[in-house]
């Protein structure tokens, strides 16, 4: 089953609060991510499994793009499963991500 989920439905999922200026910043991360919409379903079930390993899904405040990202207090421990989980889920859903250097952050770029 296919779900399209609308900007607010991603915001909300996300944790963010609906505004303009957050639904704005949705929408241009939309348009700039290729074939957003045909991996998108599943950011709320990745979200929920990087908080596991204490990481999580944002909107980057710098770039067009969602970014995943793990606290930066993680244990080695947390830090391998965490990189593993954002390489599995990547490879399964064919994506580009863009490796932020020196920390643990990655942006999704869109699919491959």
């Amino acid at each position: 089953m296919h779900l399209d989920l609308t900007p607010e439905a991603i915001l909300t999922q996300l944790g963010y609060t609906l505004t303009p200026q957050t639904l704005k910043q949705i929408n241009n991360i939309m348009k700039n991510t290729k074939d957003f919409d045909k991996f998108s379903q599943h950011l709320p079930s990745f979200n929920d499994a990087l908080a596991v390993e204490k990481g999580f899904i944002a909107m980057s405040n710098s770039e067009d793009y969602l970014k995943i990202k793990c606290n930066e207090d993680n244990t080695a421990d947390n830090l391998s499963a965490f990189k593993k989980l954002v390489s599995h889920w990547a490879d399964k859903y064919k994506l580009e991500l863009k490796h932020v250097d020196n920390t643990n952050t990655y942006y999704i770029i869109g699919q491959c």
